[in-house]
């Protein structure tokens, strides 16, 4: 078992720049996949950002060069922590966002933290 605690969010102005935060603890495998997912009102969830546990990156088009996302992972294997830095942020970036955590046929997901930007 997996657990996944996110912190960061909340409001921002159009332009501005949000921190997520995501920390991963529990039966980590070596090789592992953290990633930002988001879901707006009514629309379906999609992927954001994803990091391998190699730093292997991926992002979703429309925020390629705006968005980063990188991770921590403590040397003893006890957690692993994952950011995504929003910069820019446009109003339909408002969403919940959820953190994810995948290994093998495993996956875990995060609570969800509401970003909301206004224009």
């Amino acid at each position: 078992q997996v657990r996944l605690v996110q912190s960061g969010g909340g409001s921002v102005q159009a332009g501005g720049s949000l921190r997520l935060s995501c920390t991963a603890s529990g039966d980590m495998l070596s090789f592992n996949v953290m990633a930002w997912h988001r879901q707006a009102p009514g629309k379906q969830r999609e992927l954001v950002a994803s990091i391998t546990s190699r730093g292997r990156t991926n992002y979703l088009d429309s925020v390629k060069g705006l968005f980063t996302i990188s991770r921590d992972d403590a040397r003893d294997g006890s957690k692993n922590t994952v950011y995504l830095q929003m910069n820019s942020l446009k109003s339909e970036d408002t969403a919940v966002y959820y953190c994810n955590y995948r290994q093998g046929y495993q996956d875990y997901w995060g609570q969800g933290t509401q970003v909301t930007v206004s224009s």
